[in-house]
């Protein structure tokens, strides 16, 4: 998400490993290239000498329906106002599923086709992928999200619509020849939950790449004329746990009597106004500065400002065994990490991050305000983080395992 604009290549072992290889990359739920992952992957895969193309929605931003940057062709196609609801989501899938179909037969007649690589959300591109196979093309499973968890954590029960997520999720790991993990959780539900060989699932880790996630110029305009700066980056959901942040900002105001601390939350989602009411309703509305969607200039300019960065994703069976972006963006800028006791979330981050209580908003609040009053231990833990991620957690580690389930497929 935190990327700068200019084009820099990306360096592969071999740049001949795919030559005359044809892929397509199908994600649904973000546009090309402002999703960060699919953008590295196909950047590296650009890299290693495949012909490839992308087929994503339309954003804003982006409402090119086709164009070619950087060798990579990207076919967008619209989709209906995102989904809410049992009739919305019917709609989003229905229409994606059609111009996925169409715009993947288009290129495989302009240009062929060697890989279809699908990218959930939802775990319904295997439908697309599937006739293909008579022309002899091979499904890679690209593992975003787990959506039968995902579904619970919006909603709470386990119905006919979270059975019938758990239905995909098995028919997208049988079609699939290969499929590709984000971290180990995800790794083990493919094998033990999707029945794959453990031979055919790969690792690859959403990593900054470091290049372009680097840290700017603090800008002192974002904290509100306030002594500190807690950023945070992300969507604006119902799962990611911004109104346990928004609590936490009322603790540390109304109870805590911290007036010196300003919170800037930058990104976009469908709880955003949703949000901004809650801070209303809170009284906090002076010491949360919510940016939206914001270019990479302000988001980067936050994150090396902030004296402290946040992940308040609130403890859930997904959260749990997901890895989140946004900590290894602000492990990359150097910046100590509050978040909630998550498996995954310490994987990732290790003691570069404070681990407060399983969503509790009070803890979470203390655990900032330990960090705020210790310059030193902010800096050590940013060290931490930092050296986490260039030796362990960058996009160059996820390099070679990626070239590795390519070669897996295409065996």
């Amino acid at each position: 998400m935190a990327e700068t604009s200019e084009a820099t290549s990306i360096a592969v072992p071999d740049p001949t490993a795919l030559a005359g290889k044809r892929v397509v990359i199908i994600v649904e739920n973000l546009p090309v290239p402002f999703d960060r992952r699919v953008w590295l992957e196909a950047r590296t895969l650009k890299a290693a000498g495949a012909d490839v193309s992308v087929i994503c929605p339309i954003g804003k931003g982006y409402e090119k329906r086709e164009e070619v940057l950087e060798g990579i062709h990207i076919y967008r196609h619209p989709l209906p106002v995102e989904a809410n609801g049992a009739v919305g989501y019917l709609l989003e899938y229905g229409a994606a599923l059609f111009w996925e179909l169409v715009l993947t037969t288009r290129i495989f007649f302009r240009h062929g086709i060697d890989v279809i690589h699908g990218c959930n959300p939802p775990d319904l591109i295997f439908l697309v992928a599937a006739p293909f196979r008579l022309f002899g093309v091979r499904y890679l499973f690209d593992h975003h999200d787990i959506n039968p968890e995902l579904y619970e954590a919006k909603f709470g029960r386990r119905d006919f619509f979270w059975k019938l997520m758990v239905l995909f999720e098995r028919l997208t790991f049988r079609l699939a020849k290969v499929s590709i993990a984000t971290n180990e959780s995800y790794r083990q539900i493919a094998i033990n939950r999707g029945g794959m060989n453990p031979q055919d699932v790969f690792v690859v880790r959403s990593g900054p790449e470091l290049s372009r996630v680097r840290p700017v110029e603090p800008e002192a305009r974002w904290k509100n004329s306030r002594e500190y700066l807690v950023g945070y980056v992300g969507v604006m959901g119902q799962q990611e746990g911004i109104d346990l942040l928004l609590e936490t900002v009322r603790h540390l105001v109304k109870v805590k009597g911290r007036t010196d601390i300003q919170f800037v939350l930058v990104g976009s989602g469908p709880s955003l106004e949703e949000l901004k009411q809650l801070s209303i309703d809170l009284g906090i509305t002076d010491f949360v500065t919510f940016t939206g969607r914001a270019p990479d200039k302000d988001l980067l300019e936050v994150l090396s400002t902030a004296d402290v960065c946040v992940n308040p994703d609130r403890v859930n069976e997904m959260n749990d065994k997901s890895t989140m972006n946004k900590i290894m963006e602000y492990m990359a800028l150097a910046k100590p990490i509050v978040q909630f006791e998550l498996t995954e979330g310490r994987v990732s981050a290790a003691e570069a991050s404070l681990y407060a209580k399983p969503n509790d908003p009070v803890d979470f609040a203390d655990k900032i305000e330990i960090l705020l009053g210790d310059p030193q231990m902010r800096d050590r833990m940013g060290l931490i983080g930092q050296e986490r991620v260039k030796n362990k957690l960058s996009w160059k580690q996820s390099i070679e395992p990626l070239l590795a389930a390519y070669r897996k497929v295409l065996s």
